[in-house]
C-alpha cells in the first residue's frame, strides 16, 4: 500500500483512471462535468489539506459538508485517499475520520467506512486495487489488503487478506 507517498494525488489523474475504468464513461472532459464521486474526491483532496493546518478544521468540515449535500457522498477530511480514487454511482457513501484507502480503489453506491466507537484508529485501512461493492459495511479498525475484492452488501468486520473475495449470502 503506497498512501503514504509523497507525490500529492491529483484530480486529473483520478478523472483520467474514472474515465479508463468505465465502460459507460464518454471521456476525461465529461467526467470532469458529470460524476458526483469524482465532485466528492476533489471537495475532499481540497479538506484533507485544510483539516491539517492550524485555522483549517472549520473550512474542512463546511467544505465536506456542502460537498456530501450536493453529491450525496460523505468523506471526512481528515480521512486519507490515495491516487485514482473511483466511487461509481456514490450515493450514500460514507468514508469515515481515520479511514486509509489505497490507489486504485473502486467503490459503489452505499459502501461505508465506519467506526466502532473506540478511541485511536476506528476505521478501515484499505490497500491498493481494492473493490467495494455496493452496500457493503465495513466496521472497525479491520485491514483490507491489497487486490481484495468485497462483496455487495457484504458486512465486514474481520480483516481480510491480499486478494482475497469477501461475500455475504443466506443459506
Amino acid at each position: 500500500m503506497t498512501v503514504t507517498s509523497s507525490v500529492r494525488p491529483s484530480i486529473l489523474a483520478d478523472a483520467r483512471a474514472i474515465a479508463a475504468a468505465d465502460p459507460a464513461g464518454q471521456g476525461t472532459a465529461a467526467t470532469f462535468l458529470s460524476y458526483p464521486g469524482l465532485h466528492a474526491i476533489a471537495a475532499h483532496r481540497v479538506a484533507h489539506r485544510l483539516w491539517h493546518t492550524r485555522w483549517g478544521k472549520p473550512a474542512a468540515q463546511a467544505i465536506a459538508t456542502v460537498s456530501a449535500q450536493a453529491s450525496g457522498i460523505t468523506i471526512h477530511p481528515g480521512a486519507v485517499i490515495g491516487h485514482r480514487m473511483f466511487i461509481d454511482h456514490g450515493s450514500e457513501v460514507i468514508i469515515g475520520e481515520t479511514t486509509v484507502i489505497g490507489n486504485d480503489v473502486t467503490i459503489y453506491q452505499g459502501a461505508s467506512f465506519v467506526g466502532d466507537g473506540s478511541s485511536g484508529r476506528r476505521h478501515a485501512v484499505v490497500g491498493d486495487r481494492v473493490l467495494i461493492g455496493s452496500g457493503a459495511k465495513v466496521i472497525g479498525p479491520i485491514t483490507i489488503g491489497d487486490d481484495a475484492k468485497i462483496g455487495a452488501g457484504a458486512v465486514v468486520t474481520r480483516d481480510v487478506a491480499p486478494a482475497q473475495t469477501v461475500v455475504s449470502f443466506d443459506a
